[in-house]
């Protein structure tokens, strides 16, 4: 595509198959005149379930993908450090390229980015993507109509958890080091200042609220950064702790004061009038009052006309999508918001930010350098109950191999007991390489898929495939985690035993039936092959690592809010992250354990409003708690899966029933008494000692 070939749609790729991949996806979609050909990842399984979704071609390695000739642009969304190398790559195969942020490691880095583009002819635009947003854009037509006066200073607000850094996983490349978060972070801030004012010159950084990683260093939640930028005071402010949203930029000049929360697309300014004395006041707010009217009833009549496509974070992609691509069909320039230049200034400043950081602690280092001898495997053990399992084990005096992306993670400071070991779960060869030496092994790993079709390839094939080779390595034990979500949870008059069946699955969430399907699957190898299985199906578990913003208690609207399942009065069925990795120890030593399933429940104590009323008495912070119609939930979801079915035309979704909605509230009572009777099981009975580990001790703020 050029810009004398108007006609042809510009054919776009991606590069990476993550979380971030399909919001680009929809952003290139809703680009009027372009065509998203096809997806590229080194994980083939990731790439073909993206590319199912959006009926397009998939790669797994882009040489392969750069030679076919396939496309004019590539979106680059694969880990930070990764970016340099493929986007060089991308810009000398011939393709334009946007590059997620960070763009790169480094303002050098970036540059080299930028040499490159300008080297090849091809446009090279940085993912700064809140800066898409139209109301960003009218900030901007503010500021430069002088409508704000003259700026002397400005704050640039990322108030926002960030989950990760108390509940994991802790092998994400933005934890592996200090830095790393304002590398990640940083961007959307800096992008702010240096498009409004220009060249940023970064003076203090000031760190707040550490959080111990586990096996590591403490990491800061709170960042504050003051720097200027000509005769502009700039503060940049970030805060990862579990507080209220607040992503703004606040600019005050010498007429007015702009307050633009990009979140949500809200741009308020409030200015003084020339009423008098009396009517001021009054005036003023009125016209606060008539904008926030405007600006609600505008975002909310977007939103419900686009089925959600036109969310302010979806805006801000197509934004950046539409200068990209304005710019390659035209030939002009590409917008100064994304361009190259711009995005060597915002990572030069983030550079000097990060110089002033402290000096990192040393890791912990473990007792001796002896090298692990594992004869326990742990698949998925980086989660929040792997974590407990794998101490645990060590505790015992066992050594644990972890199935591991990242070299480094939880466990730096016991790395004589725990080997970390990388291998692709559908690879037969890689796997039994895992599982030498191995006695006792657990899969408690789980994919998320969108649909039926990508959860039999991703997870039901991938357990199978662990399942053989582990019964080919001659494994003593072979436990896995499914899930009570599996069960109708529906009918509060019916208690729930390891009998229960799980009944018709099909109209079930994907969650709930692969799980259930994953272990009819390990049932019959167990009766065709004598896999030594055990199933473990965990509650509601809770404690040290575990997310404020739990979802099986209901659905969040932010740290303060939540929309229970039902209306929370009945007793949920909650347990202790400790106790769950003891009862998946006492599995694994308990011979009458083979070939049965443990729900492993607690000892019944507390609903859902019981749980948030111990967390306003014990931490201060009184959540909003409100019921949530569960026909309602249904309801509204059937429209939304009709709307993207018929209109939207995506294949392959699912609808589950109103019992499966009813289930997420748990309302069926749980009976435990077969792992405490079968496995000598003894889940934490006193209430006050399990609120101490549920809440006190479980560090669900942050702070």
């Amino acid at each position: 595509m050029t810009a004398s070939d108007p006609n042809r749609p510009i054919r776009a790729a991606l590069l990476g198959a993550g979380y971030i991949a399909d919001w680009h996806a929809g952003a290139i979609k809703a680009t009027p005149g372009v065509e998203l050909v096809a997806v590229c990842d080194r994980s083939e399984a990731a790439a073909e379930a993206l590319a199912q979704t959006y009926g397009i071609t998939a790669y797994s390695d882009l040489d392969a993908m750069l030679a076919a000739g396939v496309a004019d642009a590539v979106h680059i969304v694969t880990p930070p450090q990764t970016h340099r190398a493929l986007a060089e790559a991308c810009l000398r195969g011939g393709v334009h390229v946007v590059v997620e942020k960070p763009v790169a490691l480094s303002g050098q880095e970036t540059r080299e980015i930028a040499d490159i583009a300008e080297e090849t002819g091809r446009i090279f635009a940085a993912g700064h993507n809140f800066m898409g947003t139209p109301g960003y854009q009218r900030l901007k037509n503010r500021l430069e109509s002088g409508a704000i006066g003259r700026v002397a200073a400005t704050e640039i607000n990322w108030h926002f958890p960030l989950a990760p850094l108390r509940s994991g996983p802790f092998g994400l490349w933005l934890l592996q080091e200090p830095k790393n978060l304002l590398l990640e972070l940083g961007p959307h801030l800096f992008a702010f200042a240096v498009d409004l004012f220009g060249d940023l010159d970064v003076h203090h950084v000031a760190l707040s609220k550490p959080v111990a990683i586990p096996g590591d260093t403490d990491r800061p939640q709170g960042f504050r950064i003051l720097a200027s930028a000509r005769d502009v005071s700039v503060t940049i402010n970030l805060s990862l702790v579990e507080t209220m949203d607040d992503r703004s930029v606040t600019l005050h000049g010498s007429t007015a004061r702009a307050r633009y929360d990009y979140a949500h697309d809200v741009l308020v300014v409030d200015g003084d009038n020339a009423a008098d004395i009396v009517a001021n006041p009054f005036l003023r707010q009125m016209g606060l009052a008539g904008q926030h009217l405007r600006e609600g009833m505008v975002n909310g009549a977007r939103q419900l006309a686009s089925l959600n496509r036109k969310s302010p974070y979806g805006l801000s992609f197509a934004g950046l999508s539409s200068a990209f691509y304005a710019a390659i069909r035209s030939g002009r320039p590409l917008d100064t918001r994304f361009d190259g230049a711009s995005a060597v200034k915002v990572m030069t400043a983030i550079d000097a930010a990060n110089a002033l950081l402290p000096k990192p602690e040393k890791k912990p280092k473990p007792a001796t350098r002896a090298k692990p001898k594992p004869t326990v495997l742990i698949i998925g053990g980086t989660g929040f109950i792997g974590r407990a399992l794998t101490r645990a084990w060590v505790a015992k005096g066992r050594d644990v191999r972890v199935l591991s992306r990242g070299q480094s993670g939880p466990f730096d400071d016991i790395a004589d007991h725990v080997e970390l070991f990388g291998a692709s779960l559908t690879d037969p060869e890689q796997l039994a390489a895992a599982f030498d030496g191995i006695e006792i092994a657990y899969h408690l790993g789980k994919s998320m898929d969108a649909t039926w079709e990508a959860a039999l390839k991703n997870d039901v094939e991938v357990t199978e495939t662990i399942a053989r080779a582990a019964n080919a390595a001659g494994v003593t034990r072979f436990v896995y985690t499914g899930t009570i979500a599996s069960y109708d949870m529906s009918d509060p008059e019916v208690t729930i035993t390891e009998a229960s069946d799980f009944g018709d699955m099909e109209t079930r969430n994907i969650y709930a039936r692969s799980k259930a399907e994953c272990e009819a699957r390990l049932l019959e190898l167990h009766r065709k092959h004598d896999l030594p299985l055990v199933i473990a199906r965990p509650g509601i578990v809770v404690g040290k690592g575990g997310p404020l913003q739990h979802w099986g208690i209901g659905r969040w609207h932010g740290a303060g809010a939540v929309r229970i399942w039902g209306n929370g009065k009945h007793i949920l069925p909650f347990v202790l992250n400790d106790d769950v990795a003891d009862a998946l120890i006492l599995m694994a030593e308990e011979d009458a354990a083979i070939g049965e399933s443990f729900n492993l429940v607690g000892e019944p104590m507390l609903s859902a409003r019981d749980y948030f009323d111990a967390i306003a008495a014990r931490l201060g912070a009184r959540i909003k708690v409100r019921s949530g119609h569960l026909p309602v939930f249904y309801a509204s979801a059937t429209v939304k899966h009709l709307l993207k079915k018929h209109v939207l035309r995506r294949g392959g979704l699912t609808n589950p029933s109103l019992a499966d909605w009813q289930s997420r509230a748990h309302f069926s009572p749980f009976d435990n008494d077969r792992p405490k009777r079968l496995l000598g099981w003894q889940p934490e009975p006193r209430r006050d000692a399990f609120l101490t580990k549920a809440v006190d001790e479980a560090d669900l703020l942050g702070f």
